[in-house]
């Protein structure tokens, strides 16, 4: 959990964030204008040691870093179903539930009974579970002799013979146990934990995978819960860790060496991408935050981001050699300065302000990566233009590179067969454009938002396993609860429990609906004869209500009792099990439920993780539609101001509306929904893809000036800044790729989303930029 110091930092952090961006341009005007490259040249050797001192002081940080799996924790606390769940946790004890199912051809088989109640006996003795209902705890109810008698519903003796088949009948008259601990079919039987949440999730989940290995039989056991998916996903943060982020800097260092055929434009970029990778996760401890299931995501994003800027420096590096202008090396890398500083700087800061747009995102570890992403890329655009060229300045001057004999190389053949294409086709390039635009919209007709966090872990994974049947043979995985405050043993607040619960019960995906009425209707059919008025009904009278809970407590299982009612009887719960497998029939559940208790005064809270689940996805869907406004206004400003025209800000926002809605569209069409990753693609993929659209537009503006005209200027910028953008975006798609190997589906969506993204927004930059401005020739490159 966050702390109150952490969430006090993260929200200073993002109030000061238009603030950042506005002293940002202020700071890069005088950047920009002053000559940097000299102030470069005079301190390379300092600027060297200043960031090796950067390098040293950001690994300490490192050793503080702590992993949050917790789900619940990643939305705001005044989110209406935290505050409810929160004011029901008040009442009845900071506690949830962890369900493991246990599975057999018959669950009445003596040895497979006889398994469950051995696991119970073992549970009992872990320190965190204050509850086990089970069916070797559970009662039947009966009346006998004007008394009650809550025998336990199993034999005393398990290894003597007994009648299965009567026990059956039994069972299946038992409100309290039929499809609610035991399933239909009789091939499925619940144990039911209620456990402390305060409880360390290693420590607990270790314990009962212990007992659930060593109890020996036929009969499969497996586990859900949240305390389980915790448990899971903090392992697979740590694994993914491990393994992702080596794996991503082989796979970019073969990329780069693909791109240059020069160990030096590796090892340089990758410089600033160890650096910025190193302090993007030195910041999170800093700041007092905690590594969640999107922290993953940073240092891949430092990986795919940070390189960019350095591919752009030694690649102009190259084209200052390949010149063969008889300058000393020095000189060429003040030229490779002057001339990158302002293109550069400038793709960095639209790169930050659209990564900036998360900080508008309700999820808090979506706002916490934006900012530290931000800072992170900042680092490397900064390290990009200072730390590499003062390494490149100690180089020897022997690196010049004979190219002209050589055949071009496959992407530049590419690159000017692209150029052709859209000088002689360009209606044809915008129209399809326009087709494939409309087409994958059409998709967004299917767009869905989880609805749950069941996606998080595989859907074979034994978690979601335990959950679908759950859902398919005890009502449902979900869960709701209302609490009613009021004296339990007063008869009008019981009817008024039971007629609302006879109204949810009829809502369709409801699968059991239970509260104290079901306890005192029990109680009443053991106590009086059928057909009379007093059989299976609330009595009229409080004291025999307060009679047959001191019957039941004194002869049944007090423990029973309290999962409805409060240690005082002040308060009750109302209990809910449903299930559903997207967000609009979880929406109409809850809608239904609401209406139910509207009126009802003394309805206090409706809460339950199921609603804080809904909240979350929710808390996306509206995160990801603030984050996408702020990034929109935020790029088409920063492209009004570097080209000093509102239409370059119009015009240059085109490729980030197509890639991000085309995202969108596939995404319907391919059925994969909105979740707490996925939400993040807009913001990345507008601050990644500004970037080739602003040096597109420099380079055309550049060859304008330099006395082409606008077909000339196309077909140079294609076939020549075209080659930096192309090495940009593939070392991006190919520095996410990665993420294909993580333990998380939802990651696997979003590398999939991204680098489609990425990759419509290098077409849009390399295709139809270059053809609408060929179209209607905007005067803001003329100028």
């Amino acid at each position: 959990m966050l702390s109150k110091w952490s969430r006090k930092v993260t929200f200073q952090l993002f109030q000061w964030h238009n603030e950042w961006i506005i002293r940002g341009f202020q700071g890069l005007l005088l950047i920009i204008e002053m000559k940097y490259e000299n102030f470069i040249i005079k301190n390379a050797g300092k600027i060297i040691i200043a960031t090796s001192i950067l390098i040293g002081l950001s690994i300490i940080p490192l050793f503080f870093i702590r992993i949050n799996p917790d789900l619940e924790s990643y939305i705001p606390d005044d989110i209406d179903a935290k505050l409810n769940m929160n004011k029901i946790s008040a009442v009845f004890g900071a506690e949830e539930n962890l369900l493991l199912l246990v599975g057999s051809e018959d669950i009445l088989d003596p040895a497979t009974l006889e398994q469950v109640t051995t696991i119970c006996s073992g549970l009992e003795q872990i320190e965190g579970i204050s509850h086990i209902y089970s069916i070797c705890q559970a009662k039947n109810i009966m009346g006998l002799d004007g008394s009650l008698i809550a025998d336990q519903v199993l034999p005393a003796n398990l290894s003597e013979p007994f009648n299965r088949d009567s026990l059956r009948n039994i069972i299946m008259q038992n409100d309290l146990v039929y499809n609610i601990l035991v399933s239909e079919d009789f091939k499925e039987t619940l144990i039911i934990l209620t456990i402390d949440k305060s409880i360390n999730d290693h420590d607990l989940i270790h314990s009962i995978m212990e007992i659930m290995q060593s109890v020996k039989g036929n009969a499969k056991v497996s586990m859900t819960g949240m305390a389980y998916l915790r448990e899971e996903a903090n392992k697979k943060i740590s694994a993914d860790l491990i393994l992702l982020l080596p794996l991503g800097i082989i796979v970019m260092f073969l990329f780069l060496l693909l791109a240059f055929k020069n160990l030096k434009g590796v090892l340089l970029p990758m410089s600033v991408v160890m650096i910025s990778i190193l302090v993007s996760m030195a910041l999170i401890p800093l700041f007092g935050w905690e590594l969640g299931l999107i922290g993953v995501l940073i240092p891949i994003m430092m990986l795919a981001i940070s390189n960019n800027y350095g591919v752009h420096v030694f690649s102009r590096y190259q084209e200052e050699i390949d010149s063969k202008n008889g300058k000393t090396n020095r000189e060429i890398v003040a030229d490779v300065i002057k001339y990158l500083k302002r293109p550069v700087f400038l793709t960095g800061l639209t790169t930050m302000a659209g990564v900036l747009g998360l900080v508008t995102h309700i999820l808090l570890p979506a706002a916490q990566m934006g900012v530290v992403a931000s800072i992170s890329i900042g680092l490397a655009l900064i390290l990009s233009v200072s730390f590499i060229p003062a390494i490149m300045i100690y180089l020897k001057p022997d690196l010049k590179i004979d190219r002209s004999s050589q055949a071009p190389g496959l992407m530049q053949k590419i690159l000017a067969v692209t150029a052709s294409f859209v000088t002689r086709h360009t209606r044809c390039t915008i129209g399809v454009f326009i087709i494939f635009f409309l087409l994958s919209m059409a998709g967004l007709s299917w767009f869905k938002v989880a609805p749950d966090s069941n996606n998080v872990l595989p859907s074979d994974h034994p978690f979601n396993v335990a959950a679908q049947t759950i859902d398919q043979k005890f009502g449902g995985s979900k869960m709701i609860q209302i609490m009613f405050k009021g004296d339990i043993r007063d008869p009008q607040l019981l009817r008024k429990i039971e007629i609302s619960g006879n109204h949810i019960k009829k809502i369709e995906g409801v699968g059991s609906v239970n509260s104290i009425t079901t306890i005192i209707k029990k109680i009443s059919s053991a106590l009086n004869e059928p057909g009379t008025t007093e059989y299976n009904s609330i009595p009229d009278k409080f004291e025999t209500i307060a009679q047959y809970i001191e019957l039941y407590n004194m002869s049944g299982d007090p423990g029973a009792l309290e999962q409805f009612a409060d240690f005082n009887y002040e308060h009750s719960l109302l209990t809910i099990q449903y299930s559903a497998t997207d967000m609009k029939t979880i929406q109409n559940i809850v809608k239904s439920i609401r209406e139910s208790v509207k009126n009802d005064d003394r309805c206090e809270a409706i809460g339950g993780y199921s609603l804080v689940d809904q909240a979350l996805g929710e808390s996306v869907f509206l995160g990801q539609n603030y984050s996408l406004l702020f990034a929109f206004i935020v790029i088409a400003f920063l492209l009004s101001w570097i080209f000093k025209s509102i239409y370059a800000g119009i015009l240059g926002s085109l490729p980030l509306i197509f890639a991000v809605f085309v995202t969108f569209g596939l995404m319907g069409w391919l059925g994969i929904e909105l979740n707490i990753v996925t939400a993040l693609l807009s913001s990345i993929s507008i601050g990644l893809g500004v970037d080739f659209t602003i040096h597109m537009f420099w380079r055309l503006k550049s060859e304008i000036h330099s006395g082409k005209n606008i077909t000339g200027a196309v077909i140079t910028s294609i076939t020549t800044i075209g080659r930096g953008i192309s090495i940009n975006a593939l070392s991006v798609i190919a520095g996410f790729s990665v993420l294909f190997f993580s333990a998380f589906p939802l990651i696997h969506s979003f590398a999939f989303l991204i680098i489609i993204s990425i990759f419509m927004c290098l077409l849009c930059s390399l295709l139809l930029i270059p053809a609408i401005c060929l179209m209607i020739k905007p005067r803001f490159l003329y100028y």
